[in-house]
């Protein structure tokens, strides 16, 4: 048997952690359109009667996102089956409060500075790396890219010593059998 209070912890902590998620300007959309008095429904995107989830209702006071990990933590918190009803006041000042924590603390999850804090590292770290690089060549006893003649040259597969390598019949045997010789009749048959 499942225990139902771990269960809405849980469901309470996943809503929590997708409204921190949210954009700034959808958390306060959203947060207004609760606070108003606006019709509230949990289990549909609308229903016929005028009602919106949150989602919906923020995007309406020009909260404009698509996040739709917030409409399934929000039905899973509210235990939404199949039939949109209207949120209970209770459900509402929760989602308020949860908002309004949320934009007060000022330490949610916005992701436009999320994004350009890993740009400036990831440049910082690509930056550290290539004068490590430089340093490492311009210490290298012969210097390894003194010039550009070596770069697109294959390498030389000469035997040491100057003495020819000698492949065993085996081997010179196998790489000839997947040759295909044509014979007068147009069948092919494997080169010996």
């Amino acid at each position: 048997m499942r225990n139902s209070r771990r269960h809405r912890t849980r469901n309470l902590d996943s809503l929590r952690l997708t409204v921190e998620c949210l954009p700034v300007t959808t958390r306060e959309a959203m947060l207004e359109a609760v606070t108003s008095g606006e019709r509230i429904i949990v289990g549909a995107y609308v229903d016929g009667r005028g009602g919106a989830c949150p989602m919906l209702a923020a995007h309406r006071r020009g909260g404009r996102a698509d996040f739709l990990a917030f409409a399934k933590s929000w039905d899973r918190f509210t235990a939404a089956k199949g039939r949109p009803r209207v949120a209970s006041s209770r459900e509402l000042s929760i989602l308020a409060s949860l908002l309004e924590s949320s934009l007060g603390s000022g330490d949610g999850l916005d992701l436009a500075r999320a994004i350009a804090e890993h740009h400036q590292l990831s440049s910082r770290s690509s930056a550290i790396r290539a004068e490590t690089l430089r340093g490492i060549l311009a210490l290298a006893d012969p210097p390894i890219l003194s010039g550009a003649e070596g770069l697109c040259r294959p390498a030389k597969s000469e035997p040491p010593n100057g003495r020819k390598v000698r492949i065993p019949d085996r081997l010179a045997r196998n790489r000839s059998a997947h040759r295909a010789v044509s014979t007068p009749a147009g069948r092919h048959r494997p080169a010996r």
